[in-house]
């Protein structure tokens, strides 16, 4: 790779700012993982699915795209690492940045409901922002890394092209109550039967908009202050992440490391006592604690399959962590990828994650197209990177909008196991996602 260009984008420049004036660039993402802001534009080539076609798009002179049909053996023979990592250099340094729709990784399994909008997305990155030292640097390791420096610089003193949002519908949920209602008594007969022994129910709530959703990023990520958040927008979609939950880390030295939550309480931020007594219930819940497990197992079980034998490892179990609007039950589970694994196939083939699944995942996914009868979209999928090592960070896209078109989705669900109470699991749906629901329909307006 070529030697890497970077200079300071001056004067200071706010995350908003800079991808309010980018937001016109082909291929713009932002990822905050985890406090190590990334932003990349005009990738050197990206691969995209939608409508069940696989198309790579290659950067021409004058930033523009000439496409051609492929196939996922191309794209994962294109993305093998070109080097193994062995420092501790984290964060995104160059390579590829993307999302996989929760619908593109069940149709390995089963067939999963058609999707309209893009399922895949993975650009290569050569040229971004990264956020350093309370400084925005531009870096490069590309030949002509000076002419995209003043390319930005230029698009930075641009007005903004970015257009106010607006709702034209109130965001509600598309199910009633007695239709989650009779969902939630399908799975409890699934469980019973022995098909299986969590599933992962989950409902869309609904709207119309027009304008770009990036402009009301920055207020849902000051609400959600959450570790994994982010955005992509791919022509008429957008994607906008407040993720607290990490998918799979790919570390140096082929450690790879993964978080799954399962079990929430939500948060009383008005009262520190009720908000601790909370916790502390989320904490001692053994039927929480139960789904964790389940969760937990499975999880063991998919990375014992890339792993070297004896190195999974359950770091820790039934930790508690705090969000902005509830508490999370979370574990870590850590293992050794084997040396010949290719990450990205190792990413593909763990997806669904099966907190957002259920046990055993294939059935789960099975009832889960039954009883949802729609497409998840990204949702439920996984928004990340690899650099061109191999080492990367994905996260679970939940607590995440959708925008296609002129329509908006946001979703949310939870875990249902035999010990759980009907109304119980449809009251934590509407915790896990009614700040981000108000706050969305404050872009209603009724004239």
């Amino acid at each position: 790779m070529i030697s890497v260009y970077k200079k300071a984008i001056t004067p200071l420049q706010t995350t908003p700012h800079l991808l309010a004036h980018l937001c016109g660039l082909e291929g713009i993402v932002y990822l905050q993982d985890d406090d190590q802001p990334v932003i990349g534009f005009y990738p050197q080539k990206y691969w995209q699915v939608q409508h069940g076609q696989m198309h790579v798009h290659v950067r021409q002179e004058n930033f523009c795209y000439h496409q051609k049909p492929c196939h996922q053996k191309d794209l994962l023979l294109d993305t093998q690492p070109r080097y193994n990592s062995t420092t501790s250099e984290r964060g995104f340094h160059g390579g590829w940045i993307g999302f996989v729709g929760y619908d593109y990784a069940a149709q390995q399994y089963i067939d999963s409901p058609s999707c309209s909008q893009p399922e895949l997305y993975l650009g290569l990155y050569l040229s971004y922002l990264k956020y350093e030292q309370q400084q925005w640097f531009f870096y490069s390791h590309e030949a002509h890394a000076e002419q995209m420096f003043q390319h930005i610089l230029q698009q930075l003193n641009t007005p903004s092209v970015l257009k106010p949002f607006q709702l034209n519908s109130v965001c509600q949920a598309t199910w009633e109550k007695s239709k989650y209602n009779q969902a939630f008594h399908k799975v409890q007969q699934y469980i019973k039967a022995g098909d299986c022994y969590q599933i992962n129910l989950t409902q869309a709530f609904t709207a119309h908009a027009q304008g770009d959703l990036l402009s009301t990023a920055q207020s849902f990520w000051d609400l959600t202050n959450a570790p994994y958040a982010g955005y992509l927008k791919i022509n008429h979609f957008e994607l906008l992440s407040c993720s607290p939950e990490l998918f799979i880390e790919f570390q140096a030295n082929h450690v790879i490391k993964t978080r799954p939550i399962k079990g929430t309480m939500p948060r009383d931020l008005n009262d520190a006592q009720k908000d601790e007594q909370s916790k502390q219930i989320l904490k001692n819940s053994e039927k929480d604690q139960a789904e964790n497990v389940m969760i937990v197992d499975l999880l063991r079980n998919d990375l014992s399959v890339y792993a070297e034998v004896g190195s999974v490892k359950t770091n820790q179990l039934f930790e508690i962590e705090s969000f902005q609007q509830v508490h999370h039950m979370v574990s870590e589970i850590q293992a050794t990828l084997k040396a010949h694994i290719h990450p990205l196939q190792m990413l593909f083939d763990a997806l669904p994650g099966g907190s957002i699944t259920g046990a055993p995942k294939i059935r789960a996914m099975q009832i889960i197209a039954e009883l949802e009868q729609q497409a998840r979209g990204a949702y439920c999928g996984s928004l990340g990177y690899f650099n061109l090592d191999g080492t990367g960070c994905w996260n679970i896209l939940i607590r995440s909008i959708q925008k296609y078109e002129s329509n908006i989705s946001l979703w949310a669900g939870g875990g249902i196991t035999i010990a759980s109470e009907q109304d119980a699991e449809y009251q934590e749906c509407l915790d896990k996602i009614s700040a981000m629901q108000t706050l969305l329909n404050t872009y209603y307006s009724a004239s």
